[in-house]
């Protein structure tokens, strides 16, 4: 109602029990992380034994089938989002920064990451915490699809990379491979998808802040909400 002054104390505690009741929303719902960008609450969509893609639905938050995979190949490394991430105006501003190009928009989808793992995850539709150590710069047609690369948080194997310079370059040969085919159909004859670059964690970094401004540019008011009732629950 116009002119009608909202208690947003009795709001938070109607938006803290809501959320009791009601799945979060794996892109709006959970905080991107108190000390991003260098560790990042992630949502897995997709592992390594899938022969599906995977695909948050960005309306209700429940994963859903985005495609069987045309071909044998699968992803080499957990793969997901990171919440609370837009790629937008500033990510595309720093992919033409980086690549000298003119033109570029981002896709509008939240931020991608790859995650290595020494341990076997069968199963998607979880959180967790990663250690970005660099990325892929992907252009798809005229948007800017940034992957970022990183290792689960305490890995026994990964976790003491500190750059992607500690990978081997078979692993982002994996990845380039899997990215530039994923999408292709049966018969393709040319291809939609470049990566430009393989770029280390300060440009991941880069990358991840703009994002998340790119998010709250956008979705600033469903921030403030999510903030309110994590700082209720100490989350």
């Amino acid at each position: 109602m116009k002119g009608k002054i909202v208690d947003l104390d009795n709001f938070g505690k109607m938006w803290a029990q809501i959320r009791l009741v009601l799945k979060s929303h794996p892109w709006h719902g959970v905080l991107i992380g108190s000390t991003m960008p260098t560790v990042v609450n992630t949502y897995i969509e997709i592992v390594p034994s899938d022969t599906v893609k995977y695909e948050i639905d960005k309306s209700s938050g429940y994963l859903k089938v985005d495609r069987p995979q045309k071909y044998s190949n699968v992803c080499p490394t957990l793969y997901g989002f990171v919440p609370q991430t837009l790629c937008g105006n500033k990510v595309a501003e720093f992919c033409m920064q980086k690549t000298g190009r003119a033109g570029i928009k981002g896709d509008g989808d939240p931020l991608d990451i790859c995650v290595l793992s020494e341990k076997e995850i069968t199963h998607s539709d979880i959180f967790l915490k990663a250690v970005p150590i660099g990325g892929l710069r992907m252009i798809d047609g005229s948007e800017a699809d940034d992957k970022i690369i990183a290792v689960m948080e305490g890995d026994g194997i990964f976790g003491h990379w500190a750059d992607i310079t500690d990978a081997p370059a078979s692993l982002t040969e994996r990845l380039k491979h899997y990215f530039l085919t994923y999408k292709d159909a049966p018969g393709t004859t040319s291809r939609n998808v470049e990566i430009t670059h393989i770029y280390p964690k300060e440009e991941a970094f880069e990358v991840i802040k703009r994002s998340y401004e790119d998010y709250l540019e956008k979705y600033g008011d469903l921030d403030k909400l999510l903030k309110m009732h994590s700082s209720r629950n100490n989350l």
